[in-house]
């Protein structure tokens, strides 16, 4: 997609929704010998996120797990809109996109794996990480230089936040 064009739907972004598992982690799951799970965020993404939100966009996530460090992570960042436990990620976007009276064609969705593909269908800015699964980036029309939980996500929302500024 020319860079213009990618400039003018990110501008227009009024939420941004996003995979846990794979986008702000490595997708990776660490278990202690106590059989507790452990996951990595990287700190840039969670600025990202604060400064998308301060900037007035919604922030959403949609996510297969139910998963205690999900939610601690998510309620760190202010991150009020969590969808768990779905591994339909097409009806959960359109649940929350009722819920918030934003159309897909304002809303911009991350996502790295084939649940991911029926939200990134819907959305005006279908976006991935760098080691997305195939299907998957062929369906973006923007994709990350790094990979999941390596900033991926501070990546997208820095593209976000520029182009709003641009068309200021």
């Amino acid at each position: 997609m020319d860079i213009r064009k990618l400039h003018d739907i990110a501008a227009r972004i009024r939420l941004a929704v996003f995979d846990v598992d794979g986008v702000f982690t490595s997708g990776h799951l660490y278990y202690t010998a106590d059989g507790e799970s452990m996951k990595v965020f990287h700190v840039r993404d969670g600025y990202g996120i604060k400064a998308l939100m301060a900037a007035g966009v919604k922030v959403g996530i949609i996510t297969g797990r139910n998963s205690p460090i999900v939610n601690t992570r998510m309620e760190e960042l202010g991150i009020r809109h969590i969808i768990r436990n779905r591994e339909d990620k097409g009806s959960a976007l359109q649940e929350l996109l009722d819920e918030l009276g934003i159309p897909a064609s304002e809303t911009a969705y991350m996502g790295d794996d084939l649940p991911d593909i029926s939200a990134l269908e819907m959305v005006a800015l279908p976006a991935t990480v760098r080691n997305a699964d195939q299907a998957v980036i062929r369906k973006c029309v923007w994709r990350s230089g790094k990979d999941g939980g390596d900033g991926a996500v501070r990546e997208f929302t820095d593209l976000l936040l520029a182009a709003r500024l641009d068309s200021a």
